[in-house]
């Protein structure tokens, strides 16, 4: 990085950044406000070549690997769920089985993907849950992103998310996480700390569970 000028969190938006770690290929700053850790925009890939990169990913529906990975997110999920809930999987990529497995369990649920089912007329209903697997960490911002999202779910609703947390820098050195081109930001526990803190204050209570190393759920109200 050529400039020394602080440069805007994508989470909380303060310039609170200061270098994190820096490899042959990204810079990673972190925030001193929300703690997240993240690639500068100058930095992201381009859409045409993110789009290339998720083209080469092979998430089968029918492979029962891929079922056992998102059961680590289903189930802490599912067991909070009223009968016949409304969902949103955002981030569903082409083959969506996070949303097959919740309609098997009686759910109805919506998908939406900026590449793979860009119907955005879906992040304007209200939802009972809505699920992120494998996607925070791809969001260019995710202050934004996260804060739709919120407003979408309904007062006792749940916002599930899986993602790999970033635990201390040293650990990230060497984190296989940070060599995915697509990923951009890194959430700890303490980030996720923050965004509940701030959504409660926001006028409506969010109480954030940890669920395991790579998924938190928040309840709304």
């Amino acid at each position: 990085m050529n400039s020394d000028a602080p440069i805007q969190c994508p989470l909380c938006a303060k310039d609170r950044t200061q270098p994190y770690h820096r490899d042959n290929v990204r810079d990673y700053l972190s925030c001193d406000n929300c703690t997240l850790v993240f690639v500068p925009p100058g930095q992201h890939l381009s859409a045409a070549d993110e789009k290339a990169y998720y083209d080469l990913h092979d998430n089968q529906i029918d492979d029962p690997g891929y079922r056992r990975f998102l059961d680590r997110l289903f189930q802490p999920l599912s067991a909070r769920l009223a009968p016949k809930a409304c969902g949103l999987d955002v981030g569903c990529g082409p083959g969506p089985l996070l949303s097959i497995m919740f309609e098997e369990a009686g759910h109805s649920v919506a998908v939406y993907d900026p590449y793979y089912a860009p119907d955005g007329t879906v992040l304007s209903e209200p939802y009972d849950f809505i699920t992120l697997s494998e996607v925070v960490e791809h969001m260019a911002k995710p202050g934004a992103d996260l804060d739709r999202l919120w407003t979408l779910l309904k007062s006792g609703g749940w916002l599930g998310i899986m993602t790999k947390r970033v635990r201390d820098a040293e650990a990230f050195r060497t984190w296989h996480y940070i060599t995915d081109p697509t990923h951009v930001c890194f959430f700890s526990e303490a980030t996720f700390l923050w965004l509940a803190d701030r959504w409660s204050l926001m006028g409506v209570p969010a109480t954030l569970f940890i669920e395991g190393d790579d998924v938190v759920l928040i309840k709304k109200g």
